[in-house]
């Protein structure tokens, strides 16, 4: 059995797309377990970059069976978007699998996001209005639709109309809003439905097969372990489980069928949405990496915030998730700068911790400790051909993360291509 878990170890947007699409060729199967269409995955192969919410990056490798776990909520019109974009671009979803009992984001979910935010005013959370949390909440309320309930059409029609007029007097009534139009919603989404219908199957069963075969199974999170709904800097999260404990319930398979745990890590720290951030830099260094790194969402096109390495926060993730391995992105970015920093401890209220704080008004009041590293030139990234060929102090700024974490750094990443990634330990 090789079971690999690819998942975000800080706030998500650290590079999950690119070693996703770097491991598929070497495995049987990729799976995406939880999120929605407020994911973004940016993969580029021989300069050309592909933009994915939905769909796994393993569907980048041709044949590669990917899969839409439970887990995931899905919105059909995006979904067959984003069908039509990779068709598009000469990139076949034959291979495509969505499991029927995958939650269905509908109009009334992302009106209803956008509703809430807007009344939230200051205290919005920041959500990417793409309806995630209010499909969740329905799922979890048992009065959403699944996949599954398509196969008696007239039954599904039912009760998506019994919805809109519920949630219609919801938009109405209490928000004071526009209702949305029940006639136009039906003949779009029972239109988008029959278009995927021929990729929905049973993915218990298809997972079950593949563990008793030996399969090697790819596991691939969305967002980042901050942004759990449990572990999360709360209520700045997500409303799923990006963490290990979420690919159980989301997936198909149990929890003693894992086998190794990868955590995507940025080479310093990036955030989006509200919420405190200990390490974050509102200055020119924080501008000038946002500008170097093009820190801006794939989904929302957002600037992220950005900030130096944290490694009480990388700490707390690696316990989560139970890290076997790291995959470091993004070393080029902080190429160019004289020093680096790395926070490996927080002072709250003139004492010194080690630990993450479950409460925002905690963390709220943490300073960074640092230490201080020499930086490197990008001339001398772009040389190098392997971990070796790297600069001595990008090497050695690797190999302190390594130190500190107690978990070894065993893919690096130094731009945004295939050829850019470096494997220092295979994992298939």
């Amino acid at each position: 059995m090789s079971n690999v878990v690819i998942l975000g170890a800080q706030w998500g947007d650290e590079g999950k797309g690119k070693i996703t699409d770097y491991l598929a060729k070497k495995a049987d199967y990729v799976v995406r377990y939880q999120g929605g269409d407020n994911a973004g995955h940016t993969v580029e192969i021989d300069n050309q970059q592909y933009k994915l919410h939905l769909i796994p990056s393993g569907i980048l490798n041709e044949g590669k069976p990917c899969i839409i776990g439970n887990g995931v909520v899905v919105n059909p019109e995006s979904l067959v978007r984003e069908i039509k974009y990779l068709k598009d671009l000469n990139i076949s979803v034959d291979n495509l699998i969505l499991s029927d009992r995958a939650h269905i984001i509908f109009p009334y979910h992302v009106e209803i996001d956008r509703l809430e935010e807007e009344d939230r005013g200051e205290d919005r959370i920041g959500t990417t209005i793409k309806g995630i949390g209010p499909c969740y909440r329905d799922k979890v309320e048992r009065s959403g639709l699944r996949m599954c309930d398509f196969s008696n059409q007239e039954a599904f029609e039912k009760k998506l109309r019994y919805n809109i007029g519920k949630k219609n007097d919801l938009i109405t009534k209490y928000y004071g809003s526009q209702p949305l139009d029940e006639n136009e919603m039906v003949t779009n989404y029972m239109s988008y439905m029959r278009q995927i219908w021929q990729y929905v199957a049973d993915i218990n069963v298809i997972m079950r097969e593949a563990v008793a075969e030996g399969k090697k199974i790819l596991f691939e999170g969305a967002q980042g372990t901050l942004l759990d709904i449990d572990y999360g800097t709360y209520p700045y999260v997500t409303s799923s489980h990006p963490t290990t404990g979420g690919i159980a319930v989301g997936a198909g398979i149990s929890p003693y069928q894992l086998e190794k745990a990868l955590g995507v890590v940025k080479a310093y720290t990036t955030r989006v949405g509200m919420g405190p951030f200990v390490t974050e830099l509102n200055d020119a260094t924080g501008e000038w990496i946002r500008e170097k790194g093009f820190e801006y969402g794939t989904t929302t096109g957002r600037a992220r915030r950005c900030g130096w390495l944290d490694m009480v926060m990388l700490k707390y993730s690696a316990q989560i998730n139970g890290l076997s391995s790291i995959a470091l992105t993004k070393l080029d970015t902080l190429s160019g700068l004289d020093s680096l920093k790395i926070c490996v401890a927080y002072r709250l209220d003139g004492e010194e911790i080690d630990y993450f704080p479950a409460s925002l008004e905690v963390l709220g009041r943490c300073e960074p400790v640092y230490i201080e590293m020499p930086g490197w030139q990008l001339e001398d990234v772009l040389k190098a051909e392997n971990y070796e060929e790297l600069p001595e102090n990008a090497k050695a700024y690797v190999e302190k993360i390594e130190s500190l974490l107690g978990v070894p750094a065993d893919i690096v990443s130094v731009g945004p291509k295939r050829s850019e990634t470096f494997m220092r330990k295979e994992l298939f």
